[in-house]
């Protein structure tokens, strides 16, 4: 599995690290001290579990859950017991309080292991076909950056290309899984996946700046976890 370790105590990702390394099913990926910095991560690389710290300076491990609409399998450490309730209404893994043993780290590890293979195949090759001028074209539905209206058309921005339809957003939206897309102006629908930042209310995706309209603007913070 492909961990990521979110913690800010330097000691207490040493003894992380050595632990992860212990196990011969768990490979570590990246180490970082602070959720902003991990939410980059988690929506660019392939994570499969995550060890987690609470409190954290400026953004909190329970934030940072709440941010993500797709998660991987989490790992809580933390020295305070006061978050459980809100951890496991979150759907973590398991909650390990400081200073834990090697031995209670593999028995979460293990149950994550195998949340893991019961849970459902991913699917990675869902797609939709989108009508074009002259034809029926396939496009992935993780190759979708956003979708934006043009008039009387849709350009769909792909990672690869941009593919003009005259399919309504209507349309595009009932063929389309929500989240991770959402609809945030009544010219744009993005794929919550590929959202860098959102500052007063303007979407970085790429090099593309989207803003969000009062239309959409309750709904979107809803569905991304934030308060408005």
């Amino acid at each position: 599995m492909n961990c990521l370790l979110i913690e800010d105590e330097p000691l207490a990702m040493l003894r992380l690290k050595e632990y992860v390394q212990r196990v011969p099913f768990l490979q570590l990926c990246f180490a970082v001290d602070n959720g902003l910095e991990a939410l980059p991560l988690l929506q660019r690389e392939k994570i499969d579990l995550v060890f987690l710290d609470i409190e954290m300076d400026g953004f909190t491990g329970i934030q940072l859950l709440e941010a993500l609409p797709n998660r991987p399998a989490v790992i809580l450490t933390t020295a305070f017991d006061q978050y459980a309730l809100k951890a496991f209404d979150l759907q973590v893994v398991d909650y390990l309080l400081k200073p834990y043993t090697f031995e209670r780290f593999l028995q979460a590890v293990v149950r994550a292991q195998e949340k893991l293979k019961t849970a459902p195949a991913e699917n990675r090759n869902a797609f939709l076909f989108v009508k074009t001028e002259y034809r029926l074209q396939k496009v992935n539905f993780n190759d979708i950056l956003y979708i934006e209206g043009m008039r009387d058309y849709r350009r769909v921005h792909t990672v690869a290309e941009k593919i003009m339809t005259l399919e309504t957003f209507g349309e595009l939206e009932q063929k389309l899984p929500r989240p991770p897309f959402c609809r945030v102006h009544k010219s744009y629908l993005v794929s919550l996946d590929k959202i860098e930042s959102v500052e007063r209310d303007r979407i970085k995706l790429g090099k593309a700046v989207i803003p969000v309209s009062d239309t959409y603007r309750e709904r979107f913070y809803q569905v991304i976890g934030r308060a408005l």
